[in-house]
């Protein structure tokens, strides 16, 4: 029962609740808004209703399976968690500047699989989410990442189920701001991972 506490006392404490922040800008639901309808404009609502089921549930499936293989992949390549946060760091650093300074193009898929590729994967869960996942649930645990995964999930659901009326208030002007503040918001993080590796970094030097 002791796991029991633990997560009662983070609830209590909102604790729990601390990897949602992050995980948010790297998702960055509307900000990716205008990418989801534009894959979508020429879909009937049932076809974008399953497109949006079967992203939702493939972006849970990879994080998850993602999120499960972290720890064994560290330990079998020797790789350590101030390692992978200054690689991440970059990586999300990179992602966000390329993002911040290029426009994305899209292209044309089937309409069958479009809510695996390239709704689901890479437009959902990219990079971005995959290496951050990583790093959350070494800091906060794999309860409130898993928790914190969902809710964002969550949001994103919500978000493209009604992408209609979202895109008509903000226009595709508003949906490209939003995403290019959260593209810097994300490149911020980006950097104070960095500087957390490198601080580990220094202080494991420090001791020889």
């Amino acid at each position: 029962m002791d796991w029991f506490h633990q997560i009662l006392r983070q609830l209590i404490s909102l604790r729990i609740f601390l990897p949602f922040i992050p995980l948010f800008v790297a998702f960055n639901a509307l900000g990716i808004l205008p990418i989801f309808s534009s894959l979508t404009s020429e879909m009937a609502q049932p076809e974008r209703k399953r497109a949006i089921r079967q992203s939702i549930l493939t972006a849970f499936v990879v994080s998850i399976g993602f999120l499960g293989a972290g720890k064994t992949v560290f330990a079998l390549l020797g790789i350590s968690v101030a390692d992978f946060q200054i690689a991440g760091g970059i990586l999300l650093f990179i992602i966000a500047i390329v993002d911040l300074i290029f426009l994305e193009k899209t292209r044309t898929f089937p309409k069958e699989t479009m809510g695996v590729v390239p709704i689901g994967i890479p437009l959902i869960v990219g990079p971005a989410v995959l290496t951050l996942l990583l790093i959350v649930i070494q800091t906060y645990g794999y309860i409130s990442t898993l928790l914190c995964l969902i809710l964002n999930l969550l949001v994103v659901w919500l978000v493209f189920g009604q992408s209609h009326r979202i895109m008509g208030l903000m226009k595709e002007g508003g949906a490209k701001g939003i995403g290019k503040v959260s593209s810097l918001l994300l490149a911020a993080f980006a950097m104070t991972m960095i500087q957390k590796g490198l601080e580990e970094w220094i202080g494991l030097f420090s001791q020889f």
